[in-house]
């Protein structure tokens, strides 16, 4: 098996935490990886997943509500039938954070994550 960076597995451990019929963005995650301001290397974590992890990449989204795919690609329409199974709605390509967001009060982990003392992934499960 490759060897992954600690910051890979704590990204994929973070993005475990995002319920069904939610999304988290980039910097959220980041942000309770206590990796703020590194947004990016989520996304690249979530590039280098690997296959049948069950980490589900899906749910991660920019912070204008969008997939961060190239439109009309294979990944994006394969993210975004994701997430439509998931009951999440779009409206002109955007999803409404509001509404579908991890950081409402959607009872997602991620929420209280950030109030729990100790490692960000150990917070999650504990909640």
């Amino acid at each position: 098996m490759k060897n992954y960076p600690e910051s890979y597995l704590t990204i994929w451990k973070a993005v475990k935490g995002v319920r069904k019929g939610r999304v988290a963005t980039y910097g959220q995650i980041a942000k309770i990886c206590e990796l703020r301001g590194h947004a990016r290397l989520v996304g690249y974590a979530l590039h280098n997943l690997p296959a049948n992890s069950g980490v589900p990449w899906h749910r991660i989204i920019n912070s204008k509500g969008m997939i961060s795919l190239p439109r009309h690609t294979g990944g994006y329409e394969r993210q975004k039938k994701l997430l439509e199974r998931e009951g999440i709605v779009f409206k002109n390509e955007k999803i409404d954070l509001a509404k579908y967001g991890a950081g409402n009060n959607s009872g997602t982990r991620t929420r209280k994550a950030r109030s729990a003392k100790g490692n960000p992934v150990e917070r999650m499960k504990r909640n």
